[in-house]
């Protein structure tokens, strides 16, 4: 039976490893970058400019989180149809390769790089994604790999497994 709330969404059967999603461009402003900082990454070089500029990145930055935060809504809004989720499952090799600047402009892509269906809940499926972030100069400023719970439209097919 389907769900009405997610028919039309994209469900783990319509996902092909390899598939490439391209999520888009946002650039940070610095009050995005402060904003962000006073709630939730409140060390100096994310929100004073003298303390920014004295440190080792060389001036104001934005939080490492800040930016997995905007990848995450880069990927849910630039998803080719909404994707029917029901939640991360955890992350791996997240890994900070540079800072992000005031008014760089950060974007990338994520690539299905696994799928498998879960043994004990035919319902739900497993997505792997690789995810590629890179700011204006095409420099890697965050990569990590992603897993995420999604539904199945027909829990009654086969389970076989796609993989890398």
């Amino acid at each position: 039976m389907n769900n009405p709330v997610t028919i039309d969404y994209t469900h783990f059967e319509d996902l092909e490893v390899g598939q490439v999603i391209d999520l888009g461009a946002t650039t940070l402003t610095r009050d995005m970058i402060v904003s962000f900082a006073t709630e939730f990454d409140p060390f100096p070089f994310h929100l004073d400019e003298k303390a920014a500029n004295a440190s080792l990145l060389g001036g104001l930055s934005a939080s490492g989180w800040h930016t997995g935060a905007i990848a995450l809504k880069m990927l849910l809004k630039n998803f080719p149809k909404k994707l029917a989720s029901a939640g991360g499952l955890g992350f791996k090799n997240l890994k900070w390769k540079r800072p992000v600047m005031v008014n760089d402009t950060i974007g990338g892509s994520a690539t299905v790089a696994a799928l498998r269906r879960t043994r004990s809940n035919p319902q739900w499926g497993v997505l792997t994604l690789d995810m590629n972030i890179t700011n204006q100069k095409g420099q890697t400023v965050m990569v990590m790999t992603l897993d995420n719970l999604v539904e199945v439209r027909d829990p009654s097919t086969d389970g076989a497994e796609a993989t890398k």
